[in-house]
């Protein structure tokens, strides 16, 4: 071996070298450092996209740090994936918006089985009010008929799941289930409790129908619709018609209760009452507003018209009653609609759950938003106030809606 202080010219050259790499290397190191704490307390120094890589990177180095300490130093051992899902679901409350949800995995494939499976109901309409759920129709030979459920019955618990003060989806999603399995049913008729058990079958109702009414001998066509599902737009339209047909003077489009759907659908159903112009609009947070139009295929441009709603108006049918409202073409009657102007989307997570969130805002063709946002929730507000008393058996709102559009005609 050589000894360092003989060893050959080239060999202390080299030695040199990387010594002198050595401290440049560590000289750049305590830069970096210094930097990196100098950055920490003027983060507004960094270019804007490097800023938000270097927060997301703190944010999530943060909250690694939070599960980790809770993972190892806790009294108690932890479920480290509910621990995961309740962070997730707090990160999402956050949002404030009642449309946005995290769903855990088990939820997810709950909800995708549920839509695959063949899910049947008892072949009712019904509307929310604060005791539970009112009746309002009964399907001829469904089961609720055979039971003896009679519009006018308030079904106040499912099971034994009260409904007083609860959102009317949770009724509805309880009375759905697999086909051929039994549902109980309490409700209240002439102020005296009843319970029923109603056996669930497949209902294939239609989400359109008609009836004529009359208002000092003006006739007029009272068509309800009820969702915005694959189809719907056409088969209004095949009811709005069949009411032209038999003599309709005037028209009163039905939409309380009614909770959206399709926004292809509600685009259809508008073109049939305005040939032309802008019907909605779209906007995602960095991209351009979509504008939809009408198919300019109306059957009803011209026939005097008001739109009825209620609290339960929403999503799809708020864009309908925007639309209708917005070009003149109808009065809108009721009460405020629900204000549901966002759309959602649902996001696969790689633990098997997802996330369901609100992506977007619908506007009517002022471009005035159909919401006051997710936190307010102000939905449209009638140009005339009518309210059912669901404590009677007249229908005050629609008495009101056809004095309304009588007034129009004539």
């Amino acid at each position: 071996m050589v000894p360092p202080d003989i060893a050959p010219p080239h060999a202390r050259s080299n030695r040199r070298r990387l010594a002198a790499l050595g401290a440049i290397a560590l000289v750049a190191v305590v830069v970096v450092l210094l930097a990196g704490i100098w950055l920490g307390g003027h983060p507004n120094a960094l270019p804007s996209p490097m800023r938000g890589s270097f927060f997301q990177d703190r944010n999530l180095a943060l909250v690694n740090q939070a599960l980790n300490i809770l993972d190892t130093r806790y009294y108690r051992e932890l479920d480290r994936s509910s621990v995961v899902d309740g962070a997730l679901a707090g990160m999402v409350a956050t949002l404030e918006d009642p449309y946005s949800q995290y769903l855990d995995p088990r939820a997810y494939r709950e909800r995708s089985e549920q839509r695959n499976q063949s899910f049947g109901g008892i072949g009712i309409e019904t509307i929310a009010q604060a005791r539970g759920l009112r009746v309002s129709k009964v399907f001829e030979h469904s089961p609720a008929a055979t039971a003896g459920l009679r519009p006018g019955d308030v079904i106040v618990k499912v099971g034994t799941t009260p409904l007083a003060d609860r959102a009317e989806s949770l009724g509805a999603d309880l009375i759905r289930g697999p086909v051929g399995t039994s549902v109980k049913l309490t409700f209240l008729r002439d102020g005296t409790e009843h319970t029923i058990s109603v056996e669930r079958a497949q209902i294939v109702a239609p989400v359109a129908s008609w009836e004529m009414v009359e208002y000092h001998g003006l006739h007029i066509g009272h068509v309800t619709l009820t969702g915005f599902p694959e189809g719907a737009g056409d088969q209004l339209r095949t009811e709005v018609q069949a009411a032209l047909d038999a003599g309709a003077e005037a028209l009163i489009l039905d939409l309380r209760g009614n909770g959206g759907g399709l926004i292809r659908e509600a685009i259809n159903v508008a073109s049939a009452f305005i040939p032309h112009g802008t019907i909605m609009s779209a906007e995602e947070r960095g991209r351009p507003r979509r504008v939809y139009s009408a198919d300019n295929d109306a059957i009803a441009a011209r026939v005097r018209m008001v739109v009825l709603v209620d609290h339960g108006t929403a999503s799809a049918a708020e864009i309908v009653t925007a639309a209708l409202k917005d070009h003149g073409r109808a009065k809108v009657v009721g009460t405020e609609t629900h204000g549901k102007g966002v759309f959602q989307v649902t996001e696969r997570l790689s633990n098997g759950g997802a996330l369901d969130i609100s992506v977007g805002r619908y506007f009517g063709p002022n471009g005035h938003t159909l919401s006051g946002g997710a936190r307010s929730g102000s939905g449209i507000t009638p140009d005339v106030y009518a309210r059912d008393d669901p404590d009677t058996a007249r229908d005050e709102a629609l008495a009101v809606a056809k004095r309304t559009v009588a007034a129009e005609t004539r």
